[in-house]
């Protein structure tokens, strides 16, 4: 089931595909296909809409010398996406060769490029303000939000990260309920009683507890590949929730060791305040009673593969079957993203760092798709 765009943003694609890039073309003399994808991002996320209404960037910092102009730099950062550029240094060197796209940038050519460390300290803050993340919400709300989604694809993708895995604190090991001794208890003994699950725990939780309770600091992850072999990563977890049109609708950034269903209902949350869904559909991963029971009690159908767990597997209907067919185009989202929009290769540290890398990549493969659905 294909999405429909609004009439507004098919008349605002035509636009930019008919007036902004032929006056760009002619000012610039002739444009590559990837610096008209770079425009198209640009016009698509606005990012420099959510930098002036950034009250850290809007306002003045007090004395002293004023700062680089941020929205040049945040559209930098979003054209190495797009690049798929390693580095901030390759980013700089590119800026530095090739002058139509540090125009489109919005970086002067009269005056030379911030230093490196301008750079890393602008993108230090975009991480800590989570700019992206909102440029994405916005995004997704005004192109989406007033269509009917088919399906969202919830599925999970594995991050490297080149840093050290965090050291758990001893304090609140040693301070961790002991379990009980196996076996029936003693004459007279009282036993407390088990304690909820995580996913029942947050049945009654908010959002904001929700994520809160999310570990995601640096781990290492386990699990089985499509070939049945398990590997392990150190780093990080990307959790999406795609659409059926290949736009990924929300993102959450975990560590590798926490289990896809733990992040099942946050993602199930922020997408319901961004889009209007049917179907959920989820791999054996998500199975759960309560997952199930949140998703139907939220006016949605869930489609999730049963996990036996050493009984009986459940089958779909014929017409559920046909349905889970189309889960692959989250693995299509995962791959596209880290093939085309840099999340293989993350050099920066730290979940708020990680989380800004990853969430540019998002938001330049939403511009793209969004510029394929309506070509």
């Amino acid at each position: 089931m294909n999405t429909t765009l609004s009439p507004v943003t098919v008349q605002r694609f035509s636009a930019l595909q008919g007036e902004l890039i032929g006056l760009v073309e002619q000012d610039y003399t002739g444009l590559t296909p990837k610096l008209e994808q770079i425009i198209r991002a640009f016009e698509f996320t606005q990012i420099e809409l959510e930098v002036y209404r950034d009250r850290g960037y809007a306002q003045g910092r007090g004395v002293g010398q004023p700062e680089r102009d941020r929205c040049a730099l945040a559209c930098a950062f979003l054209a190495k996406a797009v690049l798929d550029l390693k580095t901030t240094r390759a980013l700089m060197d590119r800026l530095q060769a090739d002058s139509k796209l540090r125009r489109l940038c919005g970086f002067d050519l009269r005056f030379a490029l911030p230093s490196e460390s301008t750079f890393s300290r602008a993108f230090e803050e975009f991480a800590t303000s989570a700019l992206i993340e909102r440029v994405h919400a916005r995004m997704i709300t005004d192109t989406l939000g007033d269509q009917l989604i088919g399906h969202i694809s919830r599925d999970s993708t594995a991050i490297e990260a080149r840093e050290s895995i965090a050291k758990k604190d001893k304090v609140e090991a040693a301070q961790a309920k002991p379990k009980n001794k196996p076996g029936r208890p003693k004459k007279g003994e009282v036993r407390p009683s088990p304690e909820p699950s995580p996913l029942q725990r947050q049945r009654g939780q908010t959002l904001d507890q929700m994520l809160f309770e999310l570990d995601t600091a640096c781990a290492t992850g386990t699990k089985k590949n499509a070939q049945g072999y398990k590997i392990s990563w150190k780093g990080y977890k990307l959790h999406l929730d795609t659409a059926c049109c290949g736009v990924p609708i929300s993102a959450i950034l975990t560590g590798a060791n926490v289990h896809d269903s733990r992040v099942a209902l946050p993602l199930m949350r922020i997408s319901a305040q961004r889009v209007d869904a049917c179907y959920e559909l989820m791999d054996a991963a998500y199975c759960s009673t309560v997952i199930r029971e949140e998703i139907e009690a939220a006016g949605r159908v869930p489609l999730i593969d049963h996990n036996p767990r050493k009984g009986q597997k459940q089958e779909f209907a014929p017409h559920e079957a046909q349905r889970y067919k189309t889960r692959s185009g989250a693995e299509r989202c995962n791959a596209r993203l880290k093939d085309e929009f840099g999340a293989r290769h993350v050099q920066v540290r730290g979940h708020a760092k990680v989380m800004c890398h990853l969430m540019l990549g998002v938001v330049a493969l939403c511009a793209d798709q969004f510029t394929r659905l309506l070509v």
